[in-house]
């Protein structure tokens, strides 16, 4: 049997959010207009992404949050598919979401609750479904190819010259990338190593910017800061 690469969990830093969820699915339930509250999600989503990247992801998503804190506890932690990261499968899960929702819209026309619920179901459906994959892959298996995150990662920053807002994972060139610890607590399975000595950071668009590479770096040659400072940063 293969080993596994990942550790089963790794403690989340910051106030919990997931609850912000709970109070949105009863909300929802009870008085469906309430889910136009997800516009708000769905434009934080994509505005910081041009200068911060999927740092909403990490930080401000509720959802994100209940997978980091709550179901990274009992997730098998397996690897996570890598056909769900392909451009391909990305485009048509973000095609099939939002043309089910223009549907939903669409039907409900004129009507503000029972728009609302078309974003309420959204958020239910998508949430079983990344429930689901929590307990089969890896607790943010969604999260990779998650529509809203896909525009975030596709409006990321890639390259220089980098917004002033813009921060990464900064690796010391001086790290031999033995241990891999910062790719075994990865909640993305990402491999910050990978940027080691460059100016830059690790720019890979799906990096939450979590920092618990930063924390469980053995040898203390990571950090969160802007291109050229690895200082540690929120």
């Amino acid at each position: 049997m293969a080993q596994n690469r990942f550790h089963r969990h790794y403690e989340t830093e910051g106030c919990p959010l997931y609850w912000l969820l709970f109070i949105y699915i009863v909300l929802g339930w009870c008085w469906p207009v309430t889910g136009w509250a997800l516009l708000l999600y769905i434009i934080g989503t994509v505005l910081t992404a041009f200068w911060r990247g999927r740092w909403w992801c990490g930080h401000v998503c509720p959802r994100g949050d209940l997978y980091l804190r709550l179901l990274s506890r009992y997730s098998p932690h397996r690897q996570i598919p890598p056909f769900v990261r392909t451009f391909t499968f990305r485009m048509f899960v973000v095609c099939l979401v939002f043309t089910s929702f223009g549907i939903g819209i669409y039907n409900s026309w004129g009507d503000w609750s029972a728009m609302g619920r078309v974003f309420w179901q959204l958020i239910v459906t998508t949430t079983i479904i990344g429930i689901v994959l929590s307990f089969i892959y890896a607790p943010m298996t969604w999260c990779s190819f998650c529509p809203m995150g896909t525009l975030a990662a596709w409006a990321a920053p890639k390259k220089t010259p980098l917004p002033a807002a813009f921060t990464s994972i900064h690796v010391d060139k001086g790290c031999e990338a033995k241990c891999k610890m910062c790719a075994r607590v990865c909640p993305m399975q990402l491999s910050p190593y990978d940027a080691r000595g460059q100016q830059t950071g690790y720019l890979h668009p799906d990096c939450f910017k979590c920092g618990k590479c930063v924390r469980a770096c053995p040898t203390k040659m990571m950090g969160i800061g802007k291109a050229g400072n690895k200082n540690q940063s929120s």
